[in-house]
């Protein structure tokens, strides 16, 4: 999971073996059935709402590379990470504290960043009730994470203020640039609060509901590294840099103030007999009560960054809802030969994106004129079955397929500039199968080998169909006909079981067609839009181990190892990306984690991350990785001791980033950050 700072609230996605961390919608994330994934979108900013589940509540994780499993969308290409929630069967409670430290140093940057979170969580059953309440606030700093910046000319406008501190620095592509200060350094106050209560109908029929709240308030500000004769900052205007002369345009820096609170519902009622039959309706809603992002667009530089025109982009309503009946069937019972999963699931997505000026102060005014409006909906109705089928004594096999109706609705674009200015899409309704297929063998007592298959066809998020916005820097421009990405990915794995852990050996290979990404519109640098990659091919293999009491009683491992070659083999719309590594997939990845217990009192732990270069273009023109924008390699080490001060109470202390390292990925990471928490449970 990519997370650049703690409380990132937009750009914490996942990547996995063959999908890197700007294919948001190449993953699933699940709590209890109820979707964290955010398919409105494509890409970083289109984040799993991870805040809605506590570490309290969680009673496992299911990981599942891969589309193997029909009773998942096409979404699940990459990775399904599923929380299994549990209800309290006595009266429980936790609450618990921490701070959190980095001192950040980077181009003319050099400053200290953290912050402070608490939480809390009571849970009770009486009778047939049973209930958890789980609350959250994060208040933190993060580093800087956008950068102004300039290429060094030789000829240019007419400098009329000479100034101090641009830093010069490679971009990307090695070629020199000035760098004229930060953008987007965030402060975000969150709170989260979720409440989930049970009834026992009867001992083997559940019924529950679930509702979380997440409000965030965040301002992004600049820091301008330039100073004029007088140390005064300076934002925009006609500068000299070493006798040359640059123009920074009023919208060089901006700043942001973002308030958000969004509502997840869900309702279930499920059964558990463990017998010849189970089932299970569900239905879940997420709904963006307020979602509103004030930025400036002629930036005016003040002791509070809070002066000047802007915009506000309003997104207000815009959510998925998503309604599901699934059942078992177990003809022979739960050690039979056939047990068959079936179901039935409908899921809403709409967007609506309103974009107006704000012409006098853009903090506090209200919106002027309507500047863009774009948004639209797309629906899926699904139909899915799959047979696990203990055909002979050493032999399982899960064979099945999903059945979609896509169809996108509703889809318009509105923009005061162009001509028309709004347009009306025309409704799309598309259908498509995805078969699975995997074979499992008991090689031995200690070995079992298994094959899978299956296909995955990955919708067009609305955005992407009818998402067309600009921003100071990036102008999107979208695309109603986009085809769905089709998936078809095989592996063939072995785990071993040695005694002291498991071991798994793994070869994949992924063949996707039409694979939906974001490209630069050819010569240009600020104009983009989604367009299908014609066939991206990735092949490789992975070696993942968890053992406990390796080597001496006290000592855990677990750790994993990937080879992943993913080329670009066809791309009419950009050739010079033929033959070019998929974005943000590196050719080689590790991590491991080893805990030690010294006593029942202490423990301590070391965490490594490893990756590979990488690249954040199609075109792989971003040579250097280590500069804004680009993905850079890395070896990363995060240490934490944990003491047990009292039977129900621990505090840790824990360094990320221990050795400092500089790294990216299009945003740079945090460096060393200490943290310390302490959390006691009742």
């Amino acid at each position: 999971m990519r997370k650049r700072y703690i409380g990132d609230y937009n750009h914490a996605v996942l990547s996995s073996r063959a999908s890197g961390t700007g294919n948001s919608a190449r993953s699933a994330v699940y709590a209890d059935g109820i979707l964290l994934s955010n398919y409105l979108g494509n890409g970083a900013t289109y984040t799993p709402r991870w805040g809605l589940v506590s570490p309290e509540e969680i009673e496992r994780v299911d990981v599942m590379y891969g589309p193997y499993s029909a009773a998942y969308p096409g979404n699940s290409v990459g990775a399904v990470v599923d929380y299994i929630t549990r209800m309290p069967k006595s009266f429980e409670g936790t609450a618990g504290a921490s701070v959190f430290r980095q001192n950040f140093k980077l181009y003319g940057t050099d400053a200290s960043y953290g912050g402070q979170q608490a939480n809390a969580s009571l849970g009770n059953r009486s009778g047939d009730w049973s209930w958890r309440i789980s609350l959250n606030h994060t208040d933190s700093t993060g580093q800087p994470l956008v950068f102004a910046l300039t290429p060094v000319a030789t000829t240019g406008g007419a400098g009329t203020t000479p100034v101090t501190g641009a830093v010069r620095a490679p971009n990307t592509t090695n070629a020199d640039t000035w760098v004229w200060g930060t953008n987007t350094q965030y402060r975000t106050r969150q709170d989260q609060a979720k409440f989930r209560v049970a009834y026992d109908i009867t001992p083997t029929l559940r019924a529950s509901y679930t509702l979380g709240v997440w409000m965030n308030d965040a301002e992004g500000n600049p820091q301008t590294y330039l100073r004029d004769g007088s140390g005064n900052p300076v934002y925009s205007g006609a500068v000299q840099v070493n006798g040359q002369n640059y123009n920074l345009a009023t919208n060089t820096f901006n700043a942001t103030r973002e308030k958000l609170t969004h509502f997840m519902h869900g309702l279930s009622l499920k059964s558990n007999t463990r017998g010849e039959w189970d089932w299970e309706l569900a239905a879940s809603l997420y709904d963006y009560a307020q979602d509103q992002l004030r930025q400036t667009t002629a930036f005016t530089s003040n002791a509070n960054f809070s002066s000047g025109a802007g915009r506000l982009v309003d997104q207000n309503g815009t959510g998925w809802m998503s309604v599901v009946a699934r059942g078992t069937w177990r003809p022979q019972g739960v050690k039979g030969a056939h047990i068959v999963d079936f179901g039935v699931q409908q899921d809403i997505y709409r967007l609506r994106i309103l974009t107006s000026g704000i012409s006098g102060n853009w903090v506090n005014d209200a919106p002027g004129a309507v500047t863009s409006d774009v948004g639209g909906e797309t629906r899926t109705q699904a139909l899915y079955a799959q047979d696990t089928w203990t055909f002979a004594p050493r032999w399982k096999t899960v064979l099945g397929a999903r059945l979609e109706s896509w169809n996108a609705n509703s889809g318009y674009t509105f923009n005061s500039t162009s001509a028309p200015a709004r347009v009306d899409y025309a409704s799309r309704n598309e259908n498509y199968i995805s078969p699975k297929a995997s074979l499992a063998y008991q090689w031995s007592a200690d070995k079992v080998l298994k094959l899978a298959s299956g296909r995955a066809v990955r919708m067009p998020t609305v955005a992407e169909l009818y998402g067309a916005t600009n921003n100071a820097t990036l102008t999107l421009i979208n695309d109603p006909n986009l085809r769905p990405e089709k998936s078809v990915t095989t592996e063939l794995s072995l785990e071993q079981d040695l005694g002291h852990g498991l071991l798994r050996s793994t070869v994949f290979y992924e063949n996707t067609r039409d694979a939906l990404y974001s490209q630069l519109i050819s010569g240009s640098t600020t104009t983009s839009r989604v367009q299908n990659v014609d066939e991206v091919r990735t092949k490789g293999v992975e070696l993942a181990y968890s053992g406990s009491g390796v080597f001496v009683r006290k000592l855990d491992l677990s750790g994993s190892l990937t080879y992943a070659d993913s080329r670009i083999v066809s791309n009419p719309a950009l050739p010079a990306s033929v033959g070019k590594y998929q974005p943000r997939v590196p050719v080689w990845r590790a991590t491991a984690l080893a805990s030690y217990r010294f006593d029942e009192q202490q423990s301590g732990s070391l965490g490594v991350r490893y990756s590979g270069r990488q690249f954040s273009q199609l075109t792989n023109s971003d040579v250097n990785g280590n500069a804004y924008t680009g993905a850079s390699p890395y070896l990363v080490l995060d240490v934490r001791y944990r003491y047990r001060l009292a039977p129900k109470t621990v505090a840790s202390l824990g360094i990320d980033n221990l050795t400092n390292r500089t790294y990216w990925n299009f945003h740079p990471y945090p460096q060393r950050t200490w943290i310390a928490d302490i959390k006691n449970t009742f």
